[in-house]
C-alpha cells in the first residue's frame, strides 16, 4: 500500500533540494499538519482572486505581481502537505481527500482569476473553458487510478505546467506594464496564455485518456497470456511422454 502511494505523488525534483528539505523538516516539528496545509492552498487562491479582482478595478501592475505570488504560495502548499505527510511521517487516514480537494477548488479559482486581468472579450469563457480542462485532467487521472493503472501526470499542461504558465505570463505583464515596452500586444497577453492552455489541458485530457485505455489493453492481454499457461503445460507435458 504504501509503495503505492508513492507511485501516486508526482514526481518533483524540488523535493530533493536541500532548502526544500529544511522546510519540510521545520513544518513537519511543529503543531501543523498535512491537511492543513493543503487547506491553506485554498486560502492563497481565494486571495490570488482577490488580486486579480484588486486589478480589474485598477490596474495597477503590482495585484498582477501580487497574484502570482499567491499563485506560487498554493503551489508550495502542494508541495509542502506532501512532503510533511510522507518524509516527516505525519499521513492522516483521510490524507488523499485533502490532498486532492482543495487542488480542485485552487486550480479553477486561480484560472478564472486570470480571466479577471485579461484584456478581450474572450477572456472569460476562455478561462472558465480552461478551468473545466483543468479539472478533467486530473478527474481523468483519478479515474485511471481507480481502474488499477498508475498515476498519470503527464503534460502539455499538468498543474504546474498551467500554474507556470499564468506566472511567467503575470508577471511579464507587469514589467511590460511598468516598462511601457508592448503597449498594444502586452493587452493581450493573458488571453493569449489562456488560449494556450485549453489547447494544452484538452491535448493533455486526451493523452491520459489515451494512456488508461492502452493500460487496460495491455493488462487485459498480460491476464489473458497468464491465464493460458497453465493450459499449455500439461499439454507439452503429456506431447514429451
Amino acid at each position: 500500500m504504501e509503495n503505492q502511494e508513492e507511485s501516486n505523488r508526482r514526481p518533483l525534483a524540488v523535493r530533493n533540494i536541500s532548502i526544500t528539505k529544511r522546510i519540510a523538516v521545520w513544518l513537519s516539528q511543529k503543531n501543523i499538519t498535512p491537511n492543513q496545509i493543503s487547506l491553506m492552498s485554498i486560502v492563497f487562491a481565494a486571495v490570488g482572486f482577490a488580486f486579480s479582482a484588486g486589478y480589474y478595478f485598477w490596474p495597477a501592475p503590482v495585484w498582477l505581481v501580487l497574484f502570482a505570488l499567491m499563485i506560487q504560495m498554493r503551489l508550495l502548499c502542494n508541495l509542502f502537505d506532501g512532503m510533511v505527510a510522507v518524509e516527516g511521517g505525519k499521513k492522516t487516514p483521510a490524507g488523499e481527500l485533502f490532498n486532492d480537494v482543495p487542488d480542485r477548488i485552487a486550480d479553477p479559482l486561480l484560472i478564472v482569476a486570470a480571466g479577471l486581468v485579461a484584456y478581450s472579450a474572450f477572456a472569460m469563457p476562455l478561462a472558465w473553458v480552461a478551468a473545466l480542462l483543468a479539472v478533467l485532467s486530473a478527474y481523468i487521472r483519478v479515474l485511471g487510478v481507480s481502474m488499477d493503472c498508475p498515476a498519470d501526470f503527464r503534460g502539455p499542461m499538468a498543474k504546474q505546467h498551467r500554474m507556470a504558465l499564468l506566472t511567467v505570463t503575470l508577471l511579464v505583464m507587469a514589467i511590460n506594464q511598468w516598462f511601457d515596452l508592448l503597449p498594444n500586444v502586452g493587452l493581450y497577453l493573458m488571453d493569449i496564455a489562456l488560449a494556450t492552455m485549453v489547447i494544452g489541458c484538452a491535448f493533455t485530457c486526451w493523452r491520459r485518456l489515451a494512456f488508461i485505455f492502452n493500460t487496460k489493453e495491455q493488462q487485459a492481454q498480460a491476464a489473458s497470456v497468464a491465464a493460458s499457461e497453465p493450459l499449455s503445460e500439461p499439454l507439452n507435458e503429456k506431447a514429451h511422454d
